[in-house]
């Protein structure tokens, strides 16, 4: 006769479902980390079999530490972006210049000293400099992002990040200093609008000198669709009178209104960076609420860097309860497991053990189904290569051809360089274009298959549920959050370069008509030449992320289930072995998951109360 083991009662409240901690109250971030930290030390207690549950818990408590809001400021040369900056770091960090600064994006972060660390387009290491004073800040910003000092960025720099002391970044606020429009490159204009929706809002900068160009409100029409947030502040009021600013604001807000920007109920921040700078650096508050940037700082920064850290901690809060519930779970099964009779659990086991193979085949026609789409997905992306090929030359060719029939003929070498100079623009335009679209494809198509997945998780862990009488929990954060990284500025080596091509002698001596066409075609040639190059180019790096976008979700659907399965049927596998040892400590086993349960029990109901 199969002995059943005594143990201790499990407790009523731990078997009992609660109202659902997702719609409760979140707690704050102090109070989660608490929360995130005593549940690390209990899962990394309970043996090797959670250390996945200790894995995840550790990653989650990082994120939320590490939680950042990624504030943009866009705008056009000297309308004193630099200088705004400055102002809210409290000294003259960026350098400021009377000429265009290299296009190179910087990134302002929290740090206990100053430090630059400029990273590079080709394969060379990162380099870490640190700066005892702002002066020496400065002066190593400018090797870097100045113009004068790294003329059309020969010095192959791909970003540039600052970490400093500033009061303001500690609130986990990063400041990015993109190169927007002005800037010596003008594909960097597309570069950035490729990079927003990466950021969690931007400030939009126009100073009073016209409060705004036909060159921003161009900007503005692309912006105001890839940036989550978007706020305007118009700089330099202080050269305005009342009258003036007024005026300025009223032009301003109808620009924006007629461009669908900004809701009437908005406000357009009139401020003077210089003379909020000059406050910073004299600590003289009146002044500096004077200058605008206190109300800047305050609503736009402080305000939203809280919101977004009330986000991720409600965010997260719904991740910790999913991995408490599924531990008590775990828990709950090896307790049953270890209390029912033998010839029951092994009767059990063996009617889990026929669902676990129902859903092994059933990952296997998931694959299968994959594998199609994966190929459909690469023969689209061929499909709109060679379409890209044809837009590129008809593109190259306009530019040849505008340039050939001018009133005055150019220079064989100066077509060729407004040809290479059409290239980054025409292509990092394309690259966004093929991202976004790829993106959104592969989601679609990913999209049915993360359903059924779910599905077929799910199936496994309500039938061990209800095989042995457990409390069945569905995950309340399915879908709704995402680890990501921190916002990254992409470069692409788009070929610009053009052969050299001799002066014929034979040109100099036929009629204008037969060189022109001499030329042209050697043009076209060349034309074809960057086409091929760089669409290739795009091609393979769209293929690259179409490769990885499914490596990922493969990985992650087989991750998932084989946590399922351990820790379903590893834990009654567990109870089993122990069972047939017939050992006489299977009692203080019982009795110390008991107490496990009733601690995540405890820990659920403090996250929903918050």
């Amino acid at each position: 006769m199969d002995r059943i083991i005594p143990a201790r009662p499990v407790e009523p409240r731990l078997l009992r479902c609660e109202a659902d901690p997702a719609k409760q109250s979140r707690p704050t971030s102090i109070d989660l980390l608490a929360v995130m930290s005593r549940a690390t030390v209990l899962a990394s207690g309970l043996g090797t079999q959670f250390s996945a549950s200790t894995d995840k818990l550790r990653r989650l408590e990082e994120r939320l530490t590490q939680g950042r809001f990624n504030l943009a400021v866009l705008g056009q040369f000297k309308r004193g972006k630099s200088t705004l900056l400055n102002a809210l770091l409290g000294e003259p960090v960026l350098p400021t210049s009377v000429v265009p600064l290299t296009a190179i994006p910087t990134f302002i972060h929290s740090g206990p000293d100053r430090r630059v660390t400029v990273s590079y387009l080709d394969d060379r290491p990162s380099e870490q400099h640190a700066a005892g004073s702002p002066e020496e800040l400065t002066a190593l910003l400018s090797v870097f992002v100045a113009e004068e000092a790294n003329p059309k960025n020969r010095l192959g720099v791909r970003q540039v990040e600052v970490a400093h002391p500033a009061p303001i970044l500690r609130k986990g606020v990063v400041l990015i200093d993109t190169p927007g429009i002005g800037s010596t490159f003008r594909h960097n204009t597309e570069a950035t609008l490729n990079f927003l929706p990466q950021c969690d809002a931007a400030l939009f900068l126009v100073s009073a000198d016209p409060p705004v160009t036909e060159l921003e409100v161009a900007f503005l029409r692309q912006v105001r669709t890839k940036v989550p947030r978007l706020f305007f502040i118009l700089n330099k009021v202080d050269y305005l009178s009342q009258q003036e600013r007024k005026a300025a604001v009223e032009f301003l807000e109808k620009v924006l209104a007629e461009q669908g920007a900004i809701d009437k109920d908005e406000p357009v921040f009139c401020v003077s960076a210089r003379n909020g700078l000059a406050a910073r650096q004299d600590d003289d508050a009146t002044r500096w609420q004077q200058s605008g940037l206190a109300e800047v700082e305050k609503h736009l920064i402080g305000f939203l860097a809280l919101e977004k850290a009330s986000a991720l901690s409600e965010a997260l809060s719904l991740k910790v309860l999913d991995i408490l519930a599924d531990m008590q779970t775990r828990l709950l099964l090896a307790i049953r497991s270890l209390q029912m009779p033998l010839s029951e659990l092994q009767e059990r086991l063996r009617v889990f053990d026929r669902k676990l193979q129902e859903a092994g085949q059933q990952r296997q026609d998931a694959a299968d189904l994959l594998v199609g789409d994966k190929k459909r997905t690469v023969e689209f992306l061929e499909a709109q290569a060679e379409k890209l090929r044809g837009k590129a030359r008809m593109h190259l060719h306009g530019v040849i051809e505008e340039a050939l029939t001018r009133g005055t003929v150019p220079t064989e070498e100066e077509v060729r360089e407004e040809l290479a100079a059409a290239v980054p623009t025409f292509f990092e335009h394309e690259l966004g274009e093929m991202s976004r679209s790829f993106d959104a494809r592969v989601t679609g198509v990913l999209s049915p298959h993360q359903r059924r997945a779910d599905e077929l998780i799910e199936s496994v862990r309500r039938t061990a549920a209800e095989l042995f009488d457990v409390p069945y929990h569905a995950p309340d954060s399915t879908g709704i959050f995402k680890l990501e990284d921190q916002p990254h500025w992409v470069t692409h080596k788009w070929s610009a370069a053009l052969s050299p091509i001799p002066d014929e002698l034979v040109d100099r001596l036929l009629p204008s008509g037969l060189k022109l066409r001499r030329i042209r075609k050697r043009l076209m040639g060349q034309a074809e030449m960057l086409v091929m190059h760089n669409v290739e180019n795009l091609r393979w790096s769209t293929l690259q992320s179409i490769e990885t976008g499914f490596r990922r979700f493969i990985s992650s659907l087989d991750e998932r289930l084989s946590d399922t399965i351990g820790a379903t049927h590893g834990a009654i596998q567990k109870a089993l072995a122990r069972r047939k040892e017939h050992s006489e400590s299977i009692a203080e086993d019982v009795a110390r998951l008991v107490a496990a349960a009733d601690e995540l029990q405890r820990l659920r109901l403090l996250l929903a109360r918050g």
